[in-house]
């Protein structure tokens, strides 16, 4: 009964290939063109925030998952992984316009100095950039004025994104390790 079974759907699985259209399982790749997927000029768009790391009181939106054993003993924290959902607001007062949430995770990836690998989505709630996302991967040296991040993708108006983020710290409470940090990110996008 089984073997019956396999066979059917071997079977199933085979004819199917005949049936689906431009569809050919012995090739890997093929050139595509921009119009075929409806890309037209590259623009370039600058957007300007402010984005809420609060580790504090109630309601965190930043809260350590893991750390390793030397975490609390390192100066600089090495070992320690962030998980965020951060508001992005368009001025540095949290009541000011929700724009977006910064989610995903930060660690600290340094020994000697304060640096973070920063792998996170900005998930855009405004405009028309509602439901879009642009994708930051990179080393953040959080001591320097003026950080640059790679954008190294997104999705909805930011498909096939590319460009930097440069973040400058706002505000940052020491006793309690919340910051504001200002972004402002420029995206070559179609």
């Amino acid at each position: 009964m089984a073997i019956a079974v396999l066979k059917l759907i071997f079977s199933i699985l085979f004819l199917s290939s005949f049936i689906i259209p431009g569809y050919n399982c012995q090739e890997f790749s093929r050139k595509s063109s921009k119009k075929e997927f409806g890309l037209k000029r590259e623009k370039l768009s600058h957007l300007h925030f402010y984005f809420h790391d609060i580790l504090s009181g109630r309601n965190p939106t930043a809260v350590q998952v893991a750390s390793a054993a030397m975490t609390n003993t390192s100066s600089t924290l090495f070992g320690a992984v962030i998980m965020i959902d951060d508001p992005l607001t368009v001025g540095p007062s949290m009541t000011s316009k929700l724009v977006g949430r910064a989610q995903g995770i930060y660690a600290s990836v340094d020994l000697d100095e304060v640096g973070l690998l920063m792998v996170l989505n900005f998930a855009f709630v405004e405009g028309k950039y509602n439901g879009s996302t642009l994708s930051v991967l990179g080393r953040n040296n959080v001591l320097s004025a003026v950080r640059e991040m790679p954008i190294v993708g997104g999705s909805g108006l930011f498909r096939y994104a590319r460009g930097y983020a440069q973040a400058k710290t706002h505000q940052f409470n020491l006793q309690t390790g919340d910051a504001i940090v200002e972004y402002n990110v420029y995206v070559f996008h179609y």
